[in-house]
Formats: C-alpha cells, sequence, structure tokens
C-alpha cells in the first residue's frame, strides 16, 4: 500500500517539515488528483492550511467510474442502476492519515495533529505499525495542542483556561466495537459531539467520501479527541472537559489497545449486534472503567436473553446498557446516549493527562514516540534550564543581563549618534565623540558579565546534532510557553481584581508592567546569544572570549536552515542588533551558496488583527500566536523552493517576515509610540518585495497614517531602489459582495494615499512623485482580498472555516504569482544583509517624520514653523534695532552730562532695562495672539497640529527669556565700556 502511495522511500527516511512546507508546482495548481501516489501531496497541502475538506481524497479516475457515464442516463437499465462499485480500490482516508504518520519524522506528526485538532478531526493516539502487530502513544505528536475553554466555574467571571492538552487532567470516554456492528459507531459519535445547529465529522464514518471502502492498514488506530465547552450552558453539550476515545476494528483482534482504554479511561462503551460473542474479554481485562453495552434492538442477531446472561455476569444494571429500539430514531438514540455519557462526565473521578498514560503503555509494551534518545537529550537539555526558573523577571535579570537596561541604553545612545537631536549648543564633534565613549562604556559592561549558566546550557544544547538540537528547541519553547502562560493567567486574575479596587493605582501599574515583561521564550535566548556575541566583537582579535563565541552565527545560521525564525527586529528595544543579523546572514550565505537568491514577504498590520495566523495558515509554519504573548519586534524565517519551481521565481529561498502589531494598546501611552511604529513599517517595507497590509474588517482607516509615514520616509530616504508591491488582506470580511461594495472605499483609500503622497512628495521638494503608486506598486482591482473570520461556529468546538482556508490559498496562489512576474528584481543573501544595514541605519537617521501620525500632520506642523519663524524673525529684529539705539544713547550719555556721577549711568540703565522689558512683553504678547489666530484658521489641516500649540507657545516663552538675557548682557556691556572711557 505504501508502494501506491508513493511513499515506501519514507518507511526509512522520514518526511521532514522543509520537504512539506517546500514551494513547488503543486503549491499554486488546482490539478484534481489522477494516481494515488498523489493522494498524500494533496492531503498534506490541504491539512496544512488546516482545510476541512483535506480528509475528502479521491482520485479522479475513481470520481468518473462512481458517477455515471453520460450515456448510461439517456437509457433505461436498472441492473445497471443497482450494480454496486467496487470499492476495494479506492483508498481509505484513516489508511492514508495512518500512512502519512508513519512515514512522518516527529516534527511532522506534531504539525499534522496541530492542524487536525484546528479542523477538529480525531488525532492519533495509538498509531498500528503496518509492519508488526505493536502500537504507538502518539504523545510527543500532540504536546504542541493548546486548547482554550471555559468550565462553569469560571462562566460568570468570564474567565477562562488555557493549557496542553497533554498536561489537562481529563476523564477518558472510549467507545469500540465488539464483533460486527449495524451501528456506525463514528457516525454516532460525529452526532453525539455535534451541536444541533452544526453537524461536524470529527471522524472518518461509513457514510463519508471513501469511508466505506475496506481499511488496509488503519485496522487497530486508536484515534482521540476532546469536547471542551464555552462556559454557555445553552450550547454546551457537557460542561466539563472530557476526551472522546475511538478504537478502529474489532476489540477480539487488538486486545493491547483494548486494555489500555480499560485501565486509562473512565468509561467505555462497547458496540455489539450479538450478545453471545466473546464478551469473557470484558471480564479478562483488569478494566478500571464502567462498562456500557449499546446496542440495536432489532438487528438479526441480537438476543436478549444473551443479553441478559452477559448483564449478570458483568454486574450491570438498566442504566449500563442503551438499546436503540424500532420506535426510536437516531436523534432520540444520540440524546439518550449522551445524556449516559454526561452523568460519567460530569460524576467520574477518574481523571488523567496523556503524560501519565506512559507507565500504562510501557506496560502493555506499547511504545511511546517520546522514548526515542533525541528526544529524551533534548528534553533533559531543556529541563535542566527551565528547573532554574522560579520568578520570570528575576531570572532575565539574573541569566539574560545583557539584554535588559544595558542593550536600551545601547540603542537610545546609537539612535542619538544618528539624529543629534540633544546636542544643543555643543561642538557637534565632541559630542559625538561622548556618545561613542558612552558606548564603549556600554559594550564593557555587557563584557562584565560571564556568561550565565542557562546561556551556558542553552549555547552547549543547540550545538548538539540536527534532530537532538531540533528536539531541545521544541522542548524548551513549548515548557517556557506553559511557564508563561501560568504567569499571565495569575497576573491577569491579580489584576482583575486589583482594578475592583479603585485606590490601588500604583499596584496596578505594578502588574500592568509585570504583564508587559513577564514573558519569556527561546527568542530571549537568541537575543541574549546575539548581544554576548556583539559585545564581544569590541573586545581585542586576539582576545580568547571573543574567539570561543564567533562560531555563533554559523549555528544561528543552520537553525534558520532548519526551518527556525530569526529575531531581526528586538521588540522590546526596537533596534536591530545589526552586526549580529548580518554575520548570521553572511554564515547562511557561506552555507547555501551558489543556491543564494530570495524574495521577501512581510506581513504589517495592527495587533491581534490576525497577521501570524494568515502566515502559519498560507505557509504553513509557526510563527508564534496567542492571545497571550503578542508577537514583538519582526522575525524571519526561510522557505525552501523546490527545484521545479525556482525558474519561475527566480529565487531559491523565501524570506517571511512576521512583525508585531502595530497601533499596541501597550505603546500607545509612551510619547514615542508613533516613532516605534514607523520606524517599524518603514523598515520591513522597504525590505520585502511584497507587503502584505492585513486589516481588520474593512476599515482601512487604521492602517493609512502608517503606510503614508512609510511612503513619506520613501521620499526622504535618498534613494530606496526598489518599489515595493502592496496587497490589502480584509479580515472577517464573509459577504460575497464585499469586492464589488467596496470599490468606492478603495477609490477613496487611493486618493487619501495620493494626496499624503503629494504633499510628502512637496515637503520633500520631490514634486515629480505625483501619487502613492509612483513610490509603491499597488492596484486598486487586484490589490485587496477580502477573507472570512477564521473559525466556523463557536470556539472551542469550531473548526477553521473552509471559507477562510480557500481564500488563504487564493492569496497565496495571487502573492506568488506576482513574484513570479517581478522575480527578476530578487536578491542574494548578500544584498539583502547589505540592504538591512543600509535602511536601518537610514532610519536611524531619521529624526523628523517619524514622530508624526501621518504626512498631513508633518506638513501642517512644517507650516506651523514656517509661521513661526518668521515671528521669531520679526521679533528678533525689531529687538535688534531697539538695541543698537539704546547702544547710541549710552554712547551719548557722557557727552550730554558730562557732570553726571556714575549713580545717574546707573538708573539710566535701569530706565532702560524697564523700556526693553515693556518692548519684550509687547512682543511676546504679539506672537502668542499670533499663535492664537493661527489656530483659528480652516485651512492647511491647522486642526491636526492642536497637541503642538503649548510646546509653541512655550517656545514664544523661552525666546523672550532668551532676548531678554541678551538684550540686558548689550546694555551692560555698553555701560561698561562708556564708563572705562
Amino acid at each position: 500500500m505504501l508502494e501506491d502511495l508513493g511513499l515506501e522511500d519514507y518507511m526509512r527516511k522520514k518526511l521532514s517539515l522543509s520537504k512539506i512546507l517546500q514551494i513547488e508546482g503543486k503549491t499554486i495548481t488546482d490539478q484534481l488528483v489522477e494516481c494515488k501516489s498523489e493522494l498524500p501531496w494533496y492531503f498534506l497541502k490541504k491539512l496544512m492550511m488546516v482545510n476541512v475538506t483535506s480528509r475528502n481524497v479521491k482520485c479522479t479516475s475513481e470520481s468518473k467510474s462512481a458517477c455515471q457515464d453520460s450515456n448510461d442516463t439517456l437509457r433505461l437499465d436498472l441492473t445497471n442502476l443497482v450494480s454496486t462499485i467496487n470499492t476495494s480500490d479506492i483508498l481509505n482516508p484513516l489508511d492514508l492519515i495512518t500512512a502519512i504518520f508513519l512515514c512522518s519524522d516527529g516534527f511532522v506528526q506534531q504539525e499534522l495533529a496541530l492542524k487536525m485538532s484546528m479542523c477538529q478531526f480525531s488525532v492519533p493516539l495509538l498509531l498500528p505499525n503496518c509492519d508488526t502487530e505493536r502500537c504507538t502513544l502518539m504523545l510527543w505528536a500532540m504536546r504542541d495542542i493548546v486548547k482554550k475553554y471555559r468550565p462553569p466555574a469560571l462562566a460568570e467571571s468570564k474567565g477562562f483556561i488555557e493549557e496542553r492538552i497533554v498536561l489537562t487532567e481529563l476523564p477518558l470516554v472510549s467507545f469500540v466495537r465488539l464483533g460486527e456492528c449495524s451501528l456506525s459507531k463514528s457516525e454516532i459519535l460525529n452526532k453525539l459531539l455535534s451541536n444541533s445547529q452544526q453537524y461536524h465529522d470529527t471522524f472518518v464514518h461509513h457514510n463519508m467520501e471513501c469511508g466505506d471502502s475496506p481499511r488496509k492498514i488503519s485496522n487497530g488506530l486508536t484515534e482521540i479527541t476532546w469536547y471542551l465547552p464555552c462556559g454557555n450552558k445553552n450550547m454546551d453539550i457537557f460542561s466539563e472537559p472530557v476526551a472522546i476515545a475511538n478504537l478502529r476494528g474489532d476489540i477480539a483482534s487488538f486486545e493491547t489497545q483494548f486494555s489500555f482504554l480499560c485501565q486509562t479511561s473512565a468509561a467505555i462503551f462497547v458496540f455489539f449486534d450479538d450478545p453471545a460473542l466473546k464478551f469473557r474479554l470484558l471480564t479478562q481485562h483488569n478494566s478500571k472503567a464502567q462498562i456500557f453495552l449499546v446496542g440495536k434492538h432489532q438487528s438479526q442477531t441480537f438476543n436478549l436473553n444473551a443479553l441478559e446472561e452477559v448483564a449478570t455476569k458483568l454486574s450491570l444494571t438498566n442504566s449500563n446498557i442503551i438499546l436503540k429500539s424500532k420506535s426510536m430514531n437516531d436523534a432520540d438514540f444520540v440524546k439518550c446516549l449522551r445524556k449516559t455519557v454526561r452523568y460519567v462526565v460530569e460524576h467520574s473521578t477518574k481523571k488523567n493527562t496523556l503524560e501519565q498514560m506512559v507507565y500504562v503503555a510501557h506496560e502493555l509494551g506499547i511504545m511511546v514516540d517520546e522514548d526515542t534518545s533525541e528526544c529524551q537529550t533534548g528534553k533533559q537539555n531543556a529541563d535542566a534550564i527551565i528547573a532554574e526558573i522560579q520568578d520570570t523577571l528575576q531570572y532575565k535579570e539574573d541569566q539574560l543581563p545583557l539584554q535588559g537596561q544595558i542593550w536600551k541604553e545601547l540603542t537610545s545612545v546609537e539612535k542619538e549618534e544618528f539624529r543629534l537631536q540633544k546636542v544643543g549648543s555643543q561642538n557637534i564633534e565632541n559630542y559625538k565623540s561622548d556618545l561613542q565613549e558612552q558606548i564603549k562604556e556600554l559594550r564593557k559592561k555587557q563584557n562584565s558579565y560571564d556568561m550565565s549558566k542557562a546561556m551556558t546550557c542553552f549555547v552547549n544544547a543547540i550545538s548538539s546534532p540536527g534532530k537532538e538540537r531540533c528536539f531541545f528547541l521544541k522542548w524548551l519553547r513549548m515548557n517556557l510557553d506553559n511557564l508563561s502562560r501560568i504567569k499571565l493567567s495569575g497576573l491577569r486574575d491579580l489584576y482583575k481584581e486589583k482594578c475592583k479596587e479603585s485606590e490601588n493605582k500604583e499596584e496596578i501599574k505594578e502588574i500592568d508592567r509585570q504583564l508587559s515583561s513577564s514573558s519569556l521564550g527561546v527568542e530571549h535566548f537568541f537575543r541574549e546569544m546575539g548581544q554576548i556575541y556583539e559585545a564581544s566583537l569590541s573586545l581585542p582579535e586576539t582576545d580568547p572570549s571573543r574567539q570561543q563565541l564567533q562560531h555563533l552565527p554559523k549555528l544561528c545560521a543552520q537553525l534558520l536552515l532548519d526551518g527556525f525564525p530569526l529575531e531581526l527586529v528586538d521588540g522590546d528595544a526596537s533596534n536591530i542588533p545589526l552586526r549580529w543579523v548580518s554575520d548570521v546572514l553572511s554564515q547562511l550565505n557561506d552555507l547555501v551558496s551558489p543556491k543564494n537568491k530570495i524574495v521577501v514577504v512581510t506581513v504589517l498590520g495592527v495587533q491581534s488583527t490576525g497577521k501570524s495566523t494568515l502566515l502559519n495558515t498560507m505557509f504553513g509554519v509557526q510563527f508564534a500566536v496567542s492571545s497571550g504573548r503578542c508577537t514583538r519586534g519582526a522575525f524571519m524565517l526561510l522557505i525552501k523552493v523546490s527545484e521545479d519551481f525556482k525558474k519561475v521565481l527566480n529565487c531559491d529561498f523565501m524570506v517571511i517576515i512576521d512583525t508585531e502589531g502595530l497601533k499596541s494598546p501597550e505603546l500607545a501611552q509612551l510619547d514615542n509610540s508613533y516613532e516605534h511604529d514607523n520606524e517599524l513599517a518603514t523598515l520591513v517595507v522597504g525590505l520585502s518585495d511584497i507587503t502584505v497590509i492585513n486589516i481588520a474588517m474593512e476599515n482601512s482607516t487604521e492602517m493609512k497614517d502608517i503606510l503614508q509615514i512609510v511612503v513619506h520616509a520613501f521620499l526622504r530616504m535618498k534613494e530606496v531602489g526598489k518599489k515595493p508591491q502592496c496587497q490589502f488582506v480584509h479580515q472577517n470580511v464573509s459577504d460575497v459582495s464585499a469586492h464589488e461594495k467596496n470599490l468606492r472605499d478603495r477609490k477613496l483609500l487611493l486618493e487619501q494615499l495620493n494626496e499624503m503622497t503629494q504633499a510628502a512628495a512637496k515637503m520633500e521638494k520631490k514634486e515629480e512623485n505625483k501619487s502613492f503608486t509612483d513610490v509603491m506598486e499597488y492596484n486598486p482591482d487586484t490589490g485587496n482580498c477580502y477573507i472570512p473570520g477564521l473559525w466556523n461556529g463557536n470556539p472551542p468546538m469550531a473548526p477553521v472555516n473552509v471559507g477562510y482556508s480557500e481564500a488563504v490559498y487564493e492569496l497565496k496562489k495571487n502573492l506568488i504569482q506576482q513574484l513570479g512576474k517581478c522575480g527578476s528584481t530578487s536578491n542574494d543573501i548578500l544584498e539583502f544583509r547589505e540592504w538591512i544595514i543600509s535602511l536601518w541605519n537610514t532610519v536611524k537617521h531619521e529624526n523628523f517624520i517619524f514622530s508624526f501620525r501621518n504626512s498631513l500632520v508633518a506638513d501642517a506642523y512644517m507650516r506651523l514653523c514656517t509661521e513661526y519663524n518668521k515671528w521669531e524673525w520679526e521679533f528678533k529684529k525689531e529687538m535688534y534695532t531697539w538695541v543698537t539705539n539704546a547702544e547710541t544713547r549710552i554712547s551719548n550719555f557722557g557727552t550730554v552730562a558730562a557732570t553726571s556721577e556714575l549713580s545717574d549711568m546707573e538708573e539710566f540703565i535701569n530706565q532702560l532695562k524697564s523700556e526693553a522689558a515693556s518692548e519684550l512683553s509687547k512682543w511676546e504678547t504679539t506672537l502668542l495672539v499670533n499663535l492664537s489666530q493661527y489656530f483659528k484658521k480652516t485651512e492647511g489641516h491647522v486642526y491636526l497640529v492642536e497637541g503642538y500649540k503649548e510646546e509653541f507657545s512655550n517656545s514664544v516663552k523661552c525666546l523672550r527669556r532668551e532676548i531678554e538675557n541678551s538684550v540686558f548682557n548689550q546694555l551692560m556691556a555698553a555701560a561698561d565700556i562708556n564708563f572705562n572711557i
């Protein structure tokens, strides 16, 4: 069978994620499957994009034979109508899933289980091996599944529980079959778990497409799924969470799997037709579970006396037997079954985690996928780091000290070195020299720290061989996420509690700060590694400490190739560790040369609009997604392009950049929040070949401001060098008429962007740029994509909406086609590295435009500055004239009254000072009146700079003080000269 599917080579050399995720011709073609060897790839392509239709697998030849020939419908031949189709050649979806799991490595299995869980498909719990009789507990495969739900206890407070499903203590209810059964167990299970408004095929069953074809390798497969409540008693089927297991095949043939379920389940529901069968099986096994018998009263082999005999032996009562009588339809039967399961769930004391099931598996000789040496070594290395973490904030200070306050200070000094905003009246060269000294001192301070114990463990672990290193990073990421989840959950509860008491403002502020800084992920360890490396570069080349760290960039480059993301922009410090990033990219170039051509796709959007989810669905990757921990900064990830598709895209790799959400509420209170967003947006748009602008609903206003600043920054930069393409994605828009209805809005958006571009071009004296499309490639007709909501129904039990998956697939095809057209502009990795350096340095030089919300605000500010400069000049000119006259009067003072004494001179000077003060006051008032009048104007978008009114009023007062000091000094100097003469 594996041979038919073209998978026999992968039984030994397993399928890897890089193979599955690579971009190839099949990625963007909608060709139907013509032979069995294409089925696994079709299934994987669909599943990696979380498409709930991925299990509908059939070759076109089989589909044709299943349908009647068009000529046959034109004549009457009833025997032809009732003739059965041979289903033995058609592949059962369960066989395909089993085959793919058997041929995949642990990381692919984990990804498959995660995506299947998002589609609300059951996932393999015990996977049969087609060569031997043994099976494997798929614990590692399920490790990455995280679920959120709301039990009744938290319904009122609107709280929720979020945890890894393998660590959640749940009752397990198992469904098995003894002998043949006329009831479809899996179909009944689907009805049991489905809401009356929305039926969903969690388990593959007989009446599904290809579900009736005989199973060849999936008998003995035990699947698991979970029912999780949302906290609404009108919608929840079970008020408490529960795990549901389903064993495929007859328990008489799969006693090991049945024994496992007997010892781990709270209850087992045995479906049967013939009560006279081997029911001794049920008594033989040391069952800790309650037994329930489920049968069909009107089946031919049913015998009430035999059932009574069995029930007596098993000490069962009426409540343990569920029979479908003649008068009972499916809905009533499911209702009855549901009531029994609900009773079991609510009264069960037997709850265990999937992790605890390992002991049972080992006792029964069942293999566990986590028992491999690489996985265990990776786990031990990760545990060594995790064991030391008690308080996250303290841990970061002690074990990751280089990325804290020192790195933030370094960032601000570096930016000041470029922008010179605080130079004042100092000598510029001296000021720059002082700043360079400060940088040296800060680097010295970084070097004064020895590499911490945690970082030594981390560097050693990622230096281990391929698979072991990948397992370590995966374990570390999952365990750190678990810690952060517990910490954040506690802080959120505390925050909620303190908010009820309004006087605790300081405490609330402190909890808020902790919420912002208590997340700890793998990226923090890589960030520290980058800082250790950058600090070492300030040491002499011969220094042993520096030489010992020279291998770090190569390690990181290898991880990039393995599919791990690299932090490009540190979101906490708003800076790029340039030397680190550029050296990693140089090493990457050495590893892949000469195949080093890349194209870059970036996603940009407001916080929590689903950017990471969009990228994960589009490319099957795994950027961190969580409502608790939003992406900070920017991360880049490498995806291979297959050999056959390189000519089309004219590149060897695609670089995907995921960015933090703009306009985050966390940063909104800070003075430099515009600056942070505008810098990040300018950098990532400047780096990309295509930028996906992600927008919630149809409203693009929130992104409009940022786009204007990006364009404005591009105009201020001498030469950007390329013209990035722009693709707007409107999320949560499911109306089929959206594209047509929003035509006017799209035209209006383009007009507004054009107006802003013209304003910016005018300010920058580059008036050849008449429109937005002169700076960025954008077509209002093809450059917009409308994507429906992610979930089909009410989470946590909602599967991913097939409309979401299909719309994202269309977007992916469109992006790849656009990249194919502009493929000739693709850079190699070294050019990309140089581009990052020059672009970031240009961004650091820019100190004016980034501090504004948009170009119109900048334009209005410039106009105000121009007006203010005119008034200031008039003020200074008038006072200069007045001082000149006063000096003449002082020099004439002695000649007019030669007999005057010194005291008269002082009196005269005081009189002049008094005159000067009244003149200064008059002009100060004039300027303040002018300022007030200016803000009453209606033209020139004056209202946009209302916030700067106070700043300019203060400038007037400062100017008056400055001129006053100057005038008084000049009067005194003139008096001194006259007195000495």
